[in-house]
């Protein structure tokens, strides 16, 4: 099942960010117009990209036997890439629903004089987001040893490949606490920015519907654009809700069962593999132009 599940992983997650990515790469030099949440969801591409590739393929080694084939400093780089890569997807779709949100705001809403502005602040925020989780990922490796590692250590996670040491002393928990109040934070935005979208939608299309009953069949391709992200931050949240109750489950009940792990490590991989197919499936644009490659 490891096997299986490693591996599906990585063919179907790199097979759908890459053919969006792509897609959004083409559309750009050929001279399309993108819409200004693009980038963001470019970045969360290259953050699904660095999670899938980062814990995926040594899973599938190791489920084919191979547990030793990284040494310590390789360990300590594919952990260390992997949080990145999460910590930057969290933050690409939080950042994704709230400039959305400020979007589509109505003209007389408080957030419309925040439209142009937030266009200038789009590309040095997701830059922050990076140099952010590269600074405080660095305190990680210090934690993560190869399995050939003889020292003793009292607690230890076993990835099969790599080993985790869990901290005793307060630095563990500094950083616990903070990568843990990074993504409360990133979830209130989320959800805030989430159900004002739903409101402005649904305002919008009572206009709509008011002042001209056929022109409502059509959505615009703003509200494409807003019922894709209100789909992805619905997955996002799901997930991560799923994979909290799991790591609790783990902490409060037995930190040595190996299928625990793998089963947290598969869910922690679900969104990065399933986000660009929602992207497709609810963008007719981008999919038509993917698929008829």
């Amino acid at each position: 099942m490891t096997v299986t599940a490693g591996g599906s992983k990585i063919v179907i997650g790199t097979t759908g960010n890459f053919a969006l990515l792509y897609n959004y790469i083409l559309l750009r030099f050929n001279g399309y117009s993108s819409r200004s949440t693009d980038l963001f969801l470019r970045h969360l591409l290259v953050a699904n990209f660095l999670v899938i590739l980062s814990r995926g393929i040594p899973e599938t080694m190791a489920a084919f036997g191979k547990e030793h084939f990284l040494d310590d400093l390789g360990c300590k780089f594919v952990f260390y890439l992997h949080w990145v890569g999460r910590g930057v997807s969290i933050d690409s779709t939080c950042l994704l629903s709230v400039f959305q949100a400020i979007t589509i705001s109505p003209r007389d809403s408080i957030w419309a004089q925040l439209k142009m502005k937030a266009l200038t602040y789009m590309g040095p925020s997701i830059t922050l987001c990076w140099v952010l989780h590269l600074l405080l990922t660095i305190r990680l490796p210090v934690l993560i040893i190869d399995k050939r590692n003889k020292k003793n250590f009292s607690k230890t996670i076993d990835f099969q490949y790599c080993s985790v040491m869990l901290p005793e002393n307060d630095t563990g928990t500094v950083f616990a606490a903070l990568t843990l109040s990074h993504d409360i934070l990133c979830l209130k935005l989320m959800i805030w920015a989430s159900g004002s979208m739903v409101l402005i939608l649904y305002r919008h299309k009572q206009r709509v519907q008011h002042i001209h009953r056929h022109s409502s069949s059509r959505s615009s391709a703003e509200t494409r654009a807003s019922q894709s992200i209100l789909a992805l931050v619905s997955a996002f949240v799901f997930f991560y809700a799923l994979s909290s109750t799991l790591h609790a489950c783990f902490a409060l009940i037995d930190k040595t069962a190996l299928w625990l792990v793998n089963t947290i490590t598969v869910v922690s991989a679900c969104f990065p593999t399933v986000s660009p197919f929602i992207l497709m499936s609810r963008e007719c644009c981008a999919s038509r132009l993917i698929w008829k490659k």
